[in-house]
């Protein structure tokens, strides 16, 4: 067996099922579960329908081995999608592939970028450096691919941003492989240009690779459109995007989870060992998944309407929460952080039994470093029901927090 494996931690649902077992809800109340992630607002009509005329139509449907490259019409409307998006000009052919899911890809990409091939002789693993709070994923990439996680401090000041200029240059010097996410999970915070500037810097200066996680560019509350990497490299005059891969999605974009379809974006250099990669995982993408997602990256009309459901329901429900708990409107992103005063677990549990709405602990979705687990003391709220539901959990919360109190 990979003796990789027993290093690899539960996944946060997986803890929040123990932290829950046992426990036995007031059945007063219906469930509802802000806990997962998961996109709940209806599957656009057009997508299911490209779907399904791939599926009839020969040889392009199932009858053919697809291409791990892609089609090249797919990737040309990746390139399209950035052009518009960000204005960017990039080669579809050399600096673009599908994948299946940009968790699949975050995975996949640092078992391509990383080098262990000296800690077996020195014992000094190489690092790949996540933020923390995080998603696990890179974590448990890092792992499999024998390198060792380094967890940034974050600053609670500044929206659990990462503190770069906490990292110790002995530390960026046996760096491979840093992963930002932004908007973040859990938090929704978007990286400023500033702070772009200042990874590139690191890059070009210790060699490191920046894979940058921007599955929730989309659903935003600001008049502006959170900045992407590739973008911010381009103003910074990176056009060669050296060192730098972006990776995106359609599952909150389109509300397609099950779809398991996104792309990357970069240095042409990674993106042609990534691929030479992809060739052997046997990892392509299915034909008629390669149809609905070329429908969904060339429509804006459908992303515009997901936003504005996201937005009327979080101005739904963040006064209600704000009123009895410190939360606030994220920059992007579909979920609330918030501080419970106290001890998450608790809370959780407790809240769960009283009023039967489930959340997730902040401590989950973070790490112990630099002494303390920026997650204490916190939870994330997936708001990704309908308003009705999420605003009926919202009072549910409110009383479970005053009566807390008394």
């Amino acid at each position: 067996m990979n003796p990789m494996l027993p290093l690899l931690q539960p996944y946060p649902f997986e803890r929040l099922r123990l932290l829950l077992a046992g426990v036995t809800p007031d059945p007063a109340y219906k469930p509802i579960s802000l806990g997962i992630g998961e996109p709940k607002h209806a599957t656009p009509p057009f997508i299911q329908q490209a779907l399904c005329d791939a599926i009839n139509r020969s040889p392009s449907g199932l009858a053919a081995y697809p291409a791990t490259a892609g089609e090249p019409a797919l990737r040309q409307a990746f390139a399209a999608w950035m052009g518009k998006r960000y204005g960017l000009s990039v080669n579809p052919l050399t600096q673009t592939l599908p994948v299946n899911g940009s968790r699949e890809a975050l995975f996949a990409l640092t078992q391509t970028i990383i080098d262990p091939a000296d800690s077996a002789v020195t014992g000094v693993k190489p690092i790949v450096v996540c933020p923390n709070p995080f998603y696990q994923i890179y974590e448990g990439a890092a792992l499999l691919a024998g390198a060792e996680p380094y967890y940034v401090a974050s600053d609670p000041a500044r929206n659990f941003a990462p503190d770069w200029d906490s990292v110790p240059d002995a530390v960026w010097a046996r760096t491979q492989q840093l992963f930002v996410c932004s908007p973040g999970n859990p938090t929704g915070a978007v990286m400023p240009l500033g702070e772009w500037q200042k990874l590139f810097d690191l890059s070009d200066r210790f060699g490191f690779v920046i894979a940058s996680d921007e599955c929730y560019s989309e659903i935003y509350f600001r008049d502006e459109p959170p900045l992407g990497g590739l973008q911010a490299a381009a103003q910074l005059g990176r056009h060669d995007f050296k060192n730098l891969i972006s990776l995106t999605s359609l599952s909150k974009r389109s509300n397609v989870p099950g779809l398991r379809s996104g792309f990357v974006a970069g240095d042409a250099a990674l993106i042609s060992a990534f691929l030479l990669y992809r060739t052997y995982h046997g990892c392509a993408m299915s034909p008629v998944v390669q149809s609905a997602s070329l429908a969904a990256w060339g429509d804006e009309a459908h992303v515009i309407e997901n936003r504005a459901l996201y937005r009327a329901k979080f101005a739904a429900v963040t006064p209600l929460l704000a009123e009895v708990m410190q939360v606030a409107l994220p920059d992007a992103g579909f979920y609330l952080w918030a501080d419970v005063a106290g001890d998450e677990l608790a809370f959780t549990r407790e809240l769960y039994a009283t009023y039967n709405v489930t959340v997730l602990p902040g401590s989950f979705l973070a790490r112990e470093a630099q002494g303390s687990n920026p997650g204490a003391g916190r939870i994330r709220m997936a708001l990704v029901a309908d308003t009705a539901e999420c605003v009926e959990a919202a009072h549910r919360i409110r009383q479970f927090v005053l009566g807390r109190g008394r």
